[in-house]
């Protein structure tokens, strides 16, 4: 996620695989998400592909005022207009680039499913939603006197592994961590989510108002999902009969 439009910083070298469980039913809600977020990305200035935009310095013109429309702009926020009111929600189906729009969709797609499969289809939507607005508003909260833009699905993602990390503990996830080459090792998601948090919190507490990555809304998020599923769900799920994984990386 992206406190700005520009750039991404702070992303760990890594590729995450999430077992999931054997399953006849599909996941037509998490899928749905990922092919919105792509189609609204691939016809925006964000993607580059469209000649409609301009190039140079009209391209980015039309960035800056896209991101401006649809993002979260906590200084706007905070005023109470009607419009600023719905860009937590509208942010989370817009991305700053290729990058921020691969690694949000492939750890929504690694882990969304088996999370969306547990709760039910209309109940995982109204949890990535309501958990992805309410960690944009959070980070808007801690920078309301910020005119920077906040974009991106990465709150809402955050949220999903919260809930997966409660849901299933035991799931393996295989992580490749780079020493001398990428050496792939297997831990249960109670090691490497609670990991993955434990790098957001100190990335968080470095983080500067400038543009960069949005670590306070992935804690939100997470702690959300965790939560969420924690009061809803009471017991975590067991893990049978593990299938291959699907790979995602870059966490969001």
């Amino acid at each position: 996620m992206f406190g700005n439009w520009g750039r991404s910083t702070g992303r760990t070298a890594g590729t995450v695989r999430a077992v999931r469980s054997l399953r006849s039913e599909p996941a037509p809600v998490t899928h749905g998400l990922i092919a919105v977020c792509c189609l609204v990305f691939v016809i925006g200035p964000a993607s580059g592909l469209s000649p409609a935009y301009g190039t140079g310095d009209e391209l980015l013109s039309a960035q800056r005022a896209y991101f401006e429309r649809w993002g979260v702009v906590p200084v706007e926020l905070f005023r109470g207009t009607p419009r600023a009111l719905g860009t937590p929600a509208t942010a989370l189906f817009v991305h700053g680039s290729w990058l921020h729009l691969l690694g949000n969709m492939l750890f929504l797609y690694v882990f969304g499913a088996m999370v969306e499969e547990r709760m039910g289809r209309l109940r995982f939507a109204l949890f990535y939603l309501g958990c992805g607005y309410l960690a944009l508003l959070g980070y808007a909260g801690a920078h309301a006197g910020s005119a920077q833009t906040l974009v991106g699905a990465s709150g809402a993602i955050s949220a999903v592994l919260g809930a997966f990390l409660y849901l299933f503990p035991k799931a393996r996830v295989t992580s490749l961590f780079p020493f001398l080459f990428f050496l792939p090792l297997r831990f249960p998601a109670w090691v490497v989510l609670p990991f993955w948090v434990s790098l957001q919190w100190l990335a968080a507490g470095r983080a500067t108002q400038g543009p960069g990555v949005a670590y306070l809304a992935h804690l939100l998020g997470f702690s959300a999902g965790f939560l969420w599923a924690w009061v809803r769900y009471g017991r975590p799920a067991r893990v049978k009969s593990p299938a291959p994984a699907t790979q995602g990386e870059n966490q969001p």
